[in-house]
């Protein structure tokens, strides 16, 4: 069963993740077992020597994660990460795919892989998700 009733009640719940939504991550799909996040790159995410700063990419992935865990309980906290960083991003769009690979009574465990609008894979991430 999943705690919220439609995408259009996730994305007023998540409003009030300020950080994500003031960097202009968007909730694009969500289910009961996954979920799709996109983010329109620009100016303001580049890091000093011109690539996307992986701050942004791990704000991304970790929505995400937020977004699908949440979905299976709320509320559900990050317990442990880990984030692969592939390859810097060519395109102009970052999407992230979170998948629930494990939805226990405690826990939970989310895949996130983030792709750019060309294909190319950029982020890994792996979240265990606690339930309170």
């Amino acid at each position: 069963m999943s705690t919220f009733n439609s995408i259009e009640e996730a994305r007023e719940f998540f409003k009030g993740d300020k950080f994500a939504t003031n960097l202009g991550v968007y909730l694009e799909k969500l289910d009961d077992d996954s979920c799709e996040c996109s983010l329109e790159l620009n100016d303001g995410h580049k890091n000093a020597v011109g690539g996307v700063m992986g701050g942004v990419m791990f704000t991304l992935a970790d929505f995400a994660f937020a977004v699908l865990s949440n979905n299976l309980h709320s509320p559900t906290v990050a317990q442990q990460v880990s984030v692969n960083y592939l390859s810097a991003p060519k395109g102009n769009k970052l999407i992230a795919r979170a998948v629930c690979k494990k939805n226990g009574r405690s826990s939970s465990i989310i895949n996130v892989d983030i792709v750019d609008d060309t294909g190319r894979d950029i982020v890994q991430f792996i979240g265990t998700g606690f339930k309170l």
